[in-house]
């Protein structure tokens, strides 16, 4: 019999460190971008600083543009081991880069792996995760992301004592850690119930959803009811002409308005002023007048360490406050602090003034802090649970796509913008930052306490054929659900007193 609390602990396992390897990444650029070692031995300029850093988002974006269909054709999890092979072998050819063009192609090849991570992981967490810890497993995919952030930080810190190349490439070697340890407990999970259920292998979705949630007891209430509304939709799908392609995502209103929902987390994520910080932290610092390179890194670890505790946080109120307040209140507070950040810059950037410099960075803190408490916990949790299962892999692929490019766009703009207009660069982000809360409050629809397939009723879905949802049935509510002999799942109406199959 299947033990679900230790297959929960290895779903909570893969999701965190696979974040981890992903934040360990972004991290590991930005300290090495202030490794005199590392930017001495490629000779980077303003330009090939953008180009080093950018070429992994490249990598990402065309990731998102095969990697959904891949992921629908051969499965989640073993779409999530090619993904972790990929990354290994650019992490192999960034170690052993001779000369700048080879770490461009070696981060492209990273870039690759990461952005086929973005798209099979969150889809596999969401379709496996039962629907208490959903929320809190996909928010970790993204939490633990500054669990990898710290790690680099502190390994950058303490390298930066090497008088050679292992500075930066003993580093980079590291990240190969986090992949290896991220996909090794992948055979004791189950594969998501709702790929097998759309491949026909009805009996194993079954077996899958009990190993998650039932000790696998297949005729559990909550096992039997979400397998219900796992056929019911699918079903609903088929009939409807709905298929996993490209193509669906603009066949109708209620597909676009998904694509919309899900899109919109992706240019949020990248296009609100994180991203200077999380790349460019150097440059911030010395503009607002921080120029010593061990102060720099102290105080990347600190920043990396203050976005986890704050990103925890948010993790843990997101499924009692919901998704879009919690969202809401983010934005408006990132829309607050950039504004200041700008401010302080202007009046006390590249001065003396020991206070001034202070207030910049302590603004720079509660900035990122601010997204950190909501963008980080929902980047990788509202798309997947907004895009239905036709929708769910291709729909995660434009959203990486989407994502990365706009993360190529920041990190070669932002370097250039910094330099050229200073302070106004964090004034033009802060006006788009405002237009962002606004779209939130207008259109984001709230998801938490509903499965996949209750969240796919908001859009026009098949209703639940009983009137109880499976929380309705967690709080105590017996749907008084059954498995007839020949597997087929039926309840009784009370009305009626009739078995109807489902």
């Amino acid at each position: 019999m299947a033990n679900s609390k230790m297959v929960l602990l290895f779903l909570l396992w893969s999701s965190s460190i696979m974040s981890t390897s992903l934040g360990y990444d972004s991290s590991m650029m930005s300290g090495l971008n202030i490794l005199p070692s590392y930017t001495d031995y490629f000779e980077l300029n303003t330009v090939t600083l953008a180009l080093q850093s950018a070429i992994s988002w490249a990598g990402c974006a065309v990731a998102g543009i095969f990697y959904g269909n891949l992921t629908d054709w051969i499965g989640r999890k073993k779409a999530i081991w090619i993904s972790a092979v990929i990354t290994l072998i650019g992490i192999i050819l960034q170690a052993c880069s001779q000369n700048i063009a080879m770490f461009v192609v070696a981060r492209f090849v990273v870039g690759i792996g990461n952005g086929a991570t973005f798209i099979c992981g969150p889809v596999y967490l969401a379709e496996v995760l039962p629907l208490k810890w959903r929320g809190v497993g996909l928010a970790i995919f993204m939490d633990f992301f500054y669990v990898g952030g710290l790690l680099a930080a502190g390994i950058t810190y303490g390298t930066a004592r090497i008088e050679s190349t292992w500075a930066w490439r003993l580093p980079s070697i590291l990240q190969g850690l986090f992949m290896i340890l991220a996909v090794i407990l992948l055979p004791f999970i189950p594969e998501s119930p709702r790929w097998l259920a759309y491949q026909g292998r009805h009996e194993e979705a079954l077996e899958a959803l009990a190993k998650t949630q039932s000790d696998g007891i297949v005729d559990d209430p909550v096992v039997l009811l979400t397998y219900q509304e796992i056929m019911d939709t699918l079903k609903f799908e088929r009939e409807t002409g709905q298929k996993t392609s490209y193509a669906e995502l603009f066949r109708s209103k209620q597909s676009v308005r998904r694509l919309m929902l899900a899109s919109s987390v992706a240019v949020i994520t990248m296009a609100s002023g994180n991203n200077i910080i999380t790349f460019y932290l150097g440059t911030m610092l010395e503009n607002a007048g921080v120029t010593d390179t061990t102060t720099q890194l102290q105080i990347n670890i600190v920043l990396n360490a203050w976005c986890l505790v704050l990103a925890i946080l948010g993790t843990a109120v997101l499924d009692s406050v919901g998704r879009r307040p919690l969202a809401i209140f983010s934005s408006v507070l990132m829309t607050i602090f950039i504004f200041l950040v700008g401010a302080l810059t202007k009046v006390f950037g590249e001065g003396e003034n020991t206070s001034g410099i202070y207030g910049t960075v302590a603004c720079i803190f509660l900035f990122q802090g601010s997204y950190s408490v909501g963008w980080t916990p929902l980047a990788m949790l509202y798309p997947p649970e907004v895009l239905n299962y036709s929708l769910r892999s291709v729909g995660m692929g434009v959203y990486t796509f989407l994502a990365n490019g706009l993360g190529v766009l920041v990190t070669m703009a932002f370097p250039i913008a910094l330099e050229v207009i200073g302070w106004r660069t964090y004034m033009i982000n802060g006006a788009w930052d405002v237009l962002q809360v606004l779209y939130v409050v207008w259109c984001w629809v709230e998801t938490k306490g509903k499965t996949l397939e209750e969240i796919d009723e908001l859009f026009g879905g098949p209703s639940a054929q009983y009137g109880i949802h499976v929380q309705d049935v967690i709080d105590g509510r017996d749907p008084g659900l059954a498995i007839k002999g020949d597997g087929v799942v039926v309840t009784k109406d009370a009305a009626r007193g009739e078995d109807l199959e489902v």
